[in-house]
């Protein structure tokens, strides 16, 4: 069998879409509960001002880049699913400043490097955490700031319904003890380790 590092089955996110499911389009009550594993407490770590240049792994439809291009200088988001970047770039028209970008993260060749990269819910779906988070801190400026939101809970699949049935998406939990050992193992310092309700956020910097 090929190896894939990412497991994320694009054809279930873009059907997604299809089905007019946008979490930026979500009423008050599901934007709250989505708040519980990143939300205000998680955008505040990332220390953004009007210099900084922004990347998210994972924007999915922009639910959390509405509320962050504002506050950035250039902010850059890369998704696998290209309906899920589409209705992303509708959703975020009303920025000047804004790059997405359809592609694998672990791949594709970024022509910069960045002041914050940040991922909330992602890294479940990628197999080889360790190339991941070496990524993110090449992709780092000097003194950079690496935020990651990774799931409390420990479950080997997801289930998903949709107009093509229910169906389970397999994914590679993302365990404290690994995840801070391998952002040590890339050169960078762990500042704050932190739980949300459902989430425990780890914030970084490179230098």
């Amino acid at each position: 069998m090929r190896y894939c590092p990412i497991s994320i089955p694009v054809t279930i996110y873009d059907a997604l879409i299809d089905e007019i499911n946008d979490p930026v389009c979500d009423p008050v009550l599901l934007r709250e509960y989505m708040d519980k594993w990143d939300g205000e407490v998680f955008i505040e770590v990332l220390q953004f001002s009007p210099d900084k240049t922004v990347l998210e792994v994972g924007i999915g439809t922009g639910r959390l880049a509405v509320r962050i291009c504002g506050k950035c200088e250039r902010f850059t988001g890369i998704d696998i699913s290209p309906k899920t970047i589409e209705r992303a770039k509708e959703n975020l028209r009303g920025f000047n400043n804004v790059s997405l970008i359809c592609g694998n993260f672990l791949t594709y060749q970024f022509n910069e490097r960045f002041d914050i990269i940040y991922s909330s819910l992602t890294f479940m779906h990628i197999q080889n955490k360790r190339a991941a988070i070496q990524r993110a801190a090449i992709l780092l400026n000097p003194g950079g700031r690496f935020v990651l939101s990774i799931d409390k809970n420990q479950q080997m699949e997801i289930d998903y319904a949709s107009g093509y049935g229910s169906r389970k998406i397999v994914v590679y939990p993302d365990t404290p003890e690994e995840i801070t050992a391998l952002i040590t193992e890339a050169g960078l310092n762990i500042e704050k380790q932190f739980e949300t309700e459902f989430a425990l956020i780890i914030t970084a910097r490179k230098g």
